[in-house]
């Protein structure tokens, strides 16, 4: 994710490769890292990171956090705005291991790699409305970006930040019923892929409810009610319902956690 958002911001002239500075534990990771943009400096730390920076950007799993908050705490000043995208983690907790309020929280997904993220961010308690701008400016340029008060993050971690993975069991099982009913592989992935991606353009840009969309596909008695039958039977619909439902369960259950 960091590695999205950083090429990102370069490839829309938020900054340039020379302006990030970061670090990883893990050497591997930190030089593919570098690989994003021109420029990019690595440091020896976390800390030497944060000392040099005016946008601190936590990039780190939810479990993790806390200990690299302990490790920054002491090298922030009052000049940084801190954004972090860890799933589950609130503000009051974020402003208690930081030892600041100057935070936003933010939960963007993973097609922020190609342009096409969809974002959300909540604002901590000492973030200015030109802070709220410059986040807004950041995450909209890798996809839509939503303000919202912080109950809604959850939500948000349930239904686009863990919503790619669905997308892909979606496709991945197009693709199946493609090769079960006789088609090659590559053509049946293919296909799927682009319906999909047709089909969300088309909610897009049209502004139409998915159902409208659904019914003028839907001819009386053909091909396509057939599918829809089946999905309905096989609860297609409530199994999404469910799966946003457990994924914001899930994000706050890590929310809780110390």
């Amino acid at each position: 994710m960091a590695a999205a958002l950083a090429r990102g911001f370069v490839a829309a002239g938020l900054c340039r490769g020379d302006q990030i500075l970061a670090y990883d534990p893990s050497p591997e990771a930190a030089q593919r890292f570098a690989g994003t943009a021109d420029g990019i400096e690595l440091q020896a730390s976390n800390r030497q990171s944060v000392e040099q920076a005016g946008i601190v950007l936590l990039a780190v799993k939810p479990q993790q956090l806390r200990v690299v908050a302990e490790e920054i705490r002491g090298a922030l000043h009052e000049q940084q705005l801190v954004v972090s995208i860890a799933a589950g983690v609130g503000l009051a907790k974020l402003t208690t291991w930081l030892g600041t309020e100057r935070l936003v929280r933010v939960m963007p997904n993973t097609p922020c790699l190609v342009g096409k993220g969809a974002s959300a961010f909540a604002l901590g308690p000492g973030a200015t409305e030109a802070d709220a701008a410059l986040v807004q400016q950041m995450m909209s340029s890798v996809g839509l970006a939503f303000q919202v008060q912080e109950p809604y993050m959850d939500c948000v971690t349930g239904l686009s930040g863990s919503g790619p993975a669905y997308v892909y069991l979606l496709i991945e099982a197009l693709a199946d019923g493609g090769v079960r009913a006789g088609m090659p592989r590559h053509m049946a992935l293919a296909l799927a892929a682009h319906t999909v991606r047709g089909a969300a353009e088309m909610v897009v840009s049209e502004q139409e409810h998915p159902a409208v969309l659904k019914d003028r596909v839907t001819s009386p008695g053909g091909t396509t009610i057939a599918g829809l039958q089946v999905l309905e039977e096989r609860g297609v619909r409530a199994a999404a319902m469910a799966a946003v439902m457990a994924a914001t369960e899930r994000s706050r259950e890590l929310g809780q956690a110390d």
